[in-house]
């Protein structure tokens, strides 16, 4: 027991002693560390004059006999460059000080080329900018104030087409869209919410029995297709994610889910598809609540649109034989390329599709091809991916099967809007004198017949649009 006391107390009391005597770490093994409370901006300038003051006076004793501070603390980049050497160091020779300060000179140069260099980029950025903003307030008003009131008797002039073309101004843009998808089916306000109440319904008997079976009027009970709660769910949380106002917790979260859900009640023949998220929550950025769910409803009814997400392979095998007719007449180079990995445009279509571009460009770059998309219809769709692979055509042909996949299907963050809608502008929707729709009708033709082979599809589409005459 006194040996265990004794060991015990020698030991404590040795580590005592060895903690007051530390060093510490030592800089070059000469200078213990130093615990000093931190130096206002003012004291260390005062410190930086007092020892350029010191350096100064030092210059007139030869080299050999100067004798430096061992407490070597450079307070600056410029202090490392041009400083000699702490003494325990072998001095600096005439040329090499020579050298660091031409060094340093050419740092100093290059970065104030860079500085000149960014501020003329930040004043061309910002000149571009109020040129932008310029021209979005000068097409508002045109837009409130003459083509909004005369909707119908303008909105197929030249003036008014070219100005949709260069993108709608953001406060009008909604409303463009409203009037230009239209409202064939007839919703109204007071039907929205009749199918939202029915969602709620749904949601709450899910939520009690975790089942959504319904029963249809002859008593059989079946579930809608891919409507389940956990998919919109889902949906709802992978949508524009870096935006977080989607999300559980957004601002729009529950407006997006009380969308989609109305809309699963009105449809369930089709339900809920992946995908739709991103749709129904661009139109609800632009839209008021009710607004949004009929211009929802109704894109979805259109024809391309209503083939993808009720999945009717033999109309998108049609849509699919179409764009390749005109990619080959486009790009024929990249479409060889494509051709001799067998990447056919089911790989990279079907997601631009069904998101509408919204989860594969910008955002800002989405929001103006709906705007022309709203103009020319579904043909625009497909010229839009025509400009895509024509702008990164020469990327894409550097490129082997894994990585034009992966490429196509997350696009760059920074496409340029300007230059995708150039490449858009230069892609021309005609072959061998045939505009799209003839070329989709003499496709559905063959459709009709039961010819469901692409490939087949178009070959015997060529030949037959070589044979009919204008």
């Amino acid at each position: 027991m006194l040996c265990d006391d004794i060991f015990g107390r020698s030991l404590f009391s040795r580590k005592q002693r060895e903690a007051q005597s530390a060093p510490g770490w030592k800089l070059f093994g000469k200078v213990p560390l130093r615990e000093s409370p931190p130096k206002d901006s003012k004291t260390i300038q005062q410190e930086y004059e007092a020892r350029a003051s010191k350096s100064d006076q030092s210059l007139s004793l030869p080299a050999q006999g100067r004798r430096k501070n061992l407490e070597f603390e450079p307070l600056s980049t410029t202090a490392l460059i041009l400083e000699d050497r702490p003494a325990n160091l072998p001095a600096k020779s005439e040329e090499e000080a020579q050298r660091h300060r031409q060094e340093y000179d050419e740092m100093v140069a290059e970065a104030k080329k860079r500085e000149l260099k960014e501020a003329q980029k930040k004043k061309k950025q910002m000149k571009e900018r109020f040129k932008q903003e310029e021209s979005i307030v000068n097409a508002m008003v045109v837009w409130n104030n003459e083509i909004l009131p005369n909707w119908e008797s303008m909105r197929g002039t030249r003036r008014v087409r070219d100005l949709w073309w260069q993108g709608l101004p953001p406060n009008v843009r909604g409303k463009v869209w409203s009037l230009a998808i239209g409202n064939e089916l007839n919703i109204t306000s007071d039907l929205y919410e009749i199918f939202l109440s029915r969602a709620k319904e749904r949601w709450k008997s899910f939520r009690e029995t975790g089942s959504e079976m319904e029963s249809d009027a002859s008593g059989v009970v079946h579930a809608d297709r891919e409507s389940s709660l956990d998919l919109i769910k889902l949906d709802i949380s992978r949508t524009f994610p870096p935006l977080f106002i989607f999300q559980k917790g957004g601002p729009y979260h529950d407006l997006l889910h009380s969308v989609l859900g109305a809309y699963t009640c009105y449809r369930p023949d089709v339900g809920y598809v992946q995908g739709m998220s991103f749709i129904a929550a661009v139109l609800i950025l632009n839209l008021e609540e009710a607004d949004a769910f009929i211009a929802f409803a109704n894109l979805l009814n259109k024809p391309c649109q209503m083939a993808f997400f009720r999945v009717d392979h033999e109309l998108m095998l049609k849509y699919f034989a179409a764009f390749e007719v005109f990619f080959e007449e486009n790009l024929p180079r990249l479409f060889n390329h494509f051709k001799s990995y067998n990447l056919t445009p089911d790989l990279y279509l079907i997601d631009w599709i069904f998101t509408l571009y919204t989860k594969s460009l910008p955002l800002d770059v989405a929001c103006r091809v709906w705007d022309v998309f709203c103009r020319d219809g579904e043909e625009f769709l497909f010229r839009t991916g025509l400009g895509i692979l024509r702008l990164y055509e020469d990327v894409l042909l550097q490129m082997d099967f894994i990585h034009i996949a992966q490429f196509l299907t997350r696009l760059p963050e920074d496409t340029p809007s300007e230059r995708l809608f150039s490449c858009i502008a230069n892609t021309q929707m005609i072959s061998s004198n045939r505009k799209w729709t003839q070329v989709s009708s003499c496709l559905s033709c063959y459709s009709d017949q039961g010819d469901c082979i692409k490939q087949a599809l178009r070959n015997e589409m060529k030949k037959k649009l070589n044979l009919i005459p204008l």
